[in-house]
């Protein structure tokens, strides 16, 4: 009997999702746990593994489509089975073939070709065993698609794990371009490029649907319009007010230049500025917790933990994953779970969980460039620490003995979007002063 795919509950508030892509057509191999299709929830996007080895006989549910959870979207022929055409539910999209080659027709063409020789060594198993740990599914169709190993990479995720960004940036030096990746359907024509296919062995490449251009009417995303949702109900809700603070990073700078090559190689983990931001904000948040409180009808709810939202810019949108009991983590246990949050994110293997409770969040627009932002603030929180790009700047410097000079250091600007229904502007200023004088003053072991 053919196995069914079913539309997964992801979490317990979950009750429908929609399928924003199908990675594999009618008639397609499909491997136990590889990645089928991709689905958009209120919460997460993510990619849903097969449940079964065998051929996609039949997609019921066509792209863009929203169904509730455990219905069937799908079936898969185990090998041997007939698989039939095409779903009927829906006309094949542009990126289709009309008519998917028949299971048994492929079995013939197998049977007529000539026999290959096994050439897998136990050693060469040892090698596929550590990719499938150090890689994800996503990370190891894009190495397939462009016909890369993936020993030739060095990861950059946690553990030397090798993330999507890690094979995206070899593939981009190698002079080819990335297919398919992403999960908006209009997405920059350099990541439509199909990577070229060997005559011998693989099929023409399939037409690709049309990029967006100028004059384009192009329906929204799913996460688009989320995101959308949420902050104009924020704008809605919150008083917003901003205040905004230059901070001398120059230490941290220097310290993370002196340690950042033996912290990668003690803890296999990289060493990034975002760990030093989140441990002053919790260090701040501890000695004011109104900025982690959240407002219920007329009531202030304290929240004994410090949930740190981590804001995350992917490719197709932007999500929040959840550092949980922030306060509870040492410093490397805050590198370890930024990185990690942020690869599942990219990777799409968030849970729902990861993306709720969080009850304060930093936001990093200065990784691309901008001096400073004001964030929008991300309900139910009462605030958010915006962190601008990092720049050396002439500033005047007093010595102990009250001396002016003027010296080139590292600054950064720190911005605090915050409710003033319950946070007052003093408040605020003083939050910022000890995230501030934490920064300029680091003294805790970086690990």
């Amino acid at each position: 009997m053919p196995t069914d795919i079913i539309m997964p509950q992801m979490g317990e508030s979950i009750v429908e999702g929609t399928i924003t892509k199908w990675l594999k057509k009618p008639g397609d191999k499909v491997q136990r746990d590889e990645p089928l299709f991709e689905i958009s929830t209120d919460k997460v996007d993510a990619e849903i593994p097969a449940p079964a080895s065998g051929i996609l006989k039949e997609i019921k549910i066509a792209e863009g489509t929203t169904v509730g959870v455990n219905t069937v979207v799908g079936t898969i022929a185990v090998d041997g089975e007939t698989a039939a055409a095409p779903a009927k539910s829906s006309p094949p999209s542009p990126d289709r073939p009309a008519q998917a080659p028949k299971a048994e027709e492929k079995v013939q063409a197998k049977k007529a070709a000539p026999a290959v020789p096994q050439t897998s060594t136990p050693s060469s198993q040892r090698n596929e065993e550590e990719e499938e740990t150090r890689s994800s599914p996503l990370v190891r169709k894009i190495a397939r698609e462009h016909g890369v190993h993936l020993s030739q990479i060095s990861g950059t995720g946690l553990g030397g794990r090798i993330t999507k960004q890690d094979i995206l940036s070899f593939i981009e030096s190698q002079g080819s371009q990335p297919a398919h990746v992403g999960t908006d359907a209009f997405v920059r024509p350099a990541e439509r490029s199909e990577a070229a296919p060997s005559p011998a062995s693989s099929p023409a490449p399939r037409p690709t649907a049309p990029a967006a251009y100028p004059g384009d009417l192009v329906p929204m995303t799913n996460m688009r319009k989320l995101i959308a949702k949420h902050m104009i109900e924020s704008r809605r809700t919150s008083a917003h007010v901003h205040c905004m603070y230059e901070v001398d990073f120059t230490r941290i700078v220097n310290l993370r230049n002196k340690h950042k090559a033996g912290f990668e190689q003690r803890h296999g983990a990289r060493l990034t500025f975002m760990p030093f931001f989140v441990r002053a904000a919790v260090i701040a948040l501890q000695q004011w917790p109104i900025l982690n409180a959240t407002i219920e009808g007329d009531n202030i709810r304290y929240h004994r933990q410090i949930n740190m939202g981590i804001a995350v810019a992917l490719d197709w949108g932007l999500i929040v994953p959840v550092l949980k009991n922030s306060g509870d983590l040492n410093f490397l246990g805050l590198q370890r779970g930024i990185s990690d949050l942020g690869d599942r994110a990219r990777n799409k293997k968030l849970k729902p969980e990861d993306v709720e409770g969080s009850t304060f969040t930093v936001t990093n627009p200065g990784q691309f460039g901008a001096v400073f932002g004001l964030p929008i603030i991300n309900q139910p929180n009462s605030a958010i620490m915006g962190v601008g790009g990092i720049t050396k700047q002439p500033m005047v410097i007093t010595d102990k003995e009250g001396n002016d000079s003027i010296a080139i250091r590292s600054v950064v600007h720190l911005t605090l979007g915050y409710d003033h229904r319950l946070i007052d502007g003093a408040v605020a200023d003083q939050f910022m002063a000890m995230v501030k004088k934490t920064l300029e003053t680091w003294s805790e072991e970086v690990g």
